[in-house]
């Protein structure tokens, strides 16, 4: 199957900016699979599209505010530095060390700009409102990534400076800055455990009265954890689907939430991700006699057409990139000529696209 056949025309004024005045005004595509018709409304009418006893899953990762900007030392040059994730000693070739000041030092691998520039012992310095995260550049490795030392001077851990330092990691295509709302608005409600360099989107729809209600009418909901990494937005650079990899991503499924899945499915329930994270993490888990068994670890699940959903019957999503692994995934449920129809039809609606823009729940 071929990455072109994935593709479709997208005005980039369609492509949200920011997100809808108010969480959870945004608008909503039901599409229903054995029809192949759509339905157009708002996403709070999202509880009257399901019904008593589907189970709900969400992914409660947090975003934590990954980009850093700084300057070099002692030139002065701008710098900017997209944490990746932290790395466990041994790690391409580095471990985590005890800061010479006294204070605290960890390692992780990062995107840095400007690339060239900053070569193994490069110097940076990230300051904002008052606190300070002193950089050494230890490697370069593979895709442009680096691996750099942050040092937290006067003892304070470097988890903490990060989130006081760091700016909210927006997306490429979201052209601005971030700004204070952003810290809320690009966080689920429900974001728990940090650990994830972007949104899981879908969630971002999804406030605390629209669950209450979801739980009023038996709509059951249990949570995983997928920590989304930068590979998210990694182009499709292959001609062929069948030649595409997806980055690795740590996900958490615990014995509660396999034990609701597992009842869910005993019981021939709907089982509703939220979201493509949810869908890779829960296509990943091992399924034996009907059983869910817990899992932990990496997920390298490149879902696309043919692939036959073991859990999955039914996804909340937001609108994907022309020829992404996102909506090859989401063509594999839901048929790759029906979903590019209902995105020629978004488009001509003027449906809002990508991260803080519209959604779908396909059934």
């Amino acid at each position: 199957m071929n990455v072109s056949d994935f593709d479709f025309e997208l005005p980039e004024e369609l492509i949200a900016q920011h997100p809808p005045a108010e969480r959870g005004g945004s608008r909503l595509i039901v599409f229903d699979r054995a029809t192949k018709q759509a339905q157009h409304t708002m996403f709070a009418q999202l509880p009257s599209h399901l019904t008593q006893g589907d189970l709900l899953v969400v992914n409660n990762t947090r975003v934590f505010p990954a980009r850093l900007l700084g300057h070099r030392e002692p030139t002065g040059g701008a710098v900017e530095c997209l944490l990746i994730r932290r790395l466990g000693v041994g790690e391409l070739g580095v471990g985590i060390s005890e800061a010479s000041s006294g204070g605290t030092a960890e390692v992780w691998e990062a995107l840095m700009h400007p690339g060239q520039k900053l070569k193994p012992g490069a110097q940076v310095r990230f300051e904002r409102g008052g606190a300070t995260l002193i950089g050494e550049v230890l490697g370069r490795h593979f895709y442009g990534r680096r691996s750099i030392r942050l040092e937290a001077p006067g003892g304070e851990a470097v988890t903490d400076l990060i989130e006081r330092i760091g700016h909210v990691p927006l997306p490429p295509y979201i052209k601005r800055g971030d700004d204070a709302s952003d810290r809320d608005r690009y966080q689920t409600v429900y974001a728990h455990m940090s650990g994830s360099v972007a949104a899981p989107t879908a969630g971002l729809h999804f406030t605390q009265p629209l669950l209450d209600e979801l739980a009023s009418r038996g709509i059951e909901r249990t949570t995983l954890t997928l920590h989304v990494g930068y590979g998210t937005f990694k182009p499709v650079r292959v001609d062929r689907v069948e030649d595409h990899e997806v980055d690795p991503e740590r996900y958490v499924v615990s014995r509660e939430a396999a034990d609701a899945l597992t009842r869910a499915k005993r019981d021939r329930r709907r089982i509703v991700a939220v979201g493509t994270t949810t869908t890779r993490a829960l296509e990943s888990l091992i399924v034996v006699e009907g059983i869910v068994r817990p899992g932990e670890g990496e997920t390298r699940l490149f879902i696309r057409p043919g692939h036959r959903f073991e859990l999955v019957s039914g996804l909340v999503t937001n609108f994907h990139l022309p020829k992404s692994s996102l909506l090859i995934l989401t063509a594999a449920f839901a048929g790759r000529e029906e979903i590019l129809a209902v995105y020629r039809d978004a488009v001509q609606r003027r449906y809002r696209f990508y991260s803080y823009g519209d959604a779908m729940l396909i059934l």
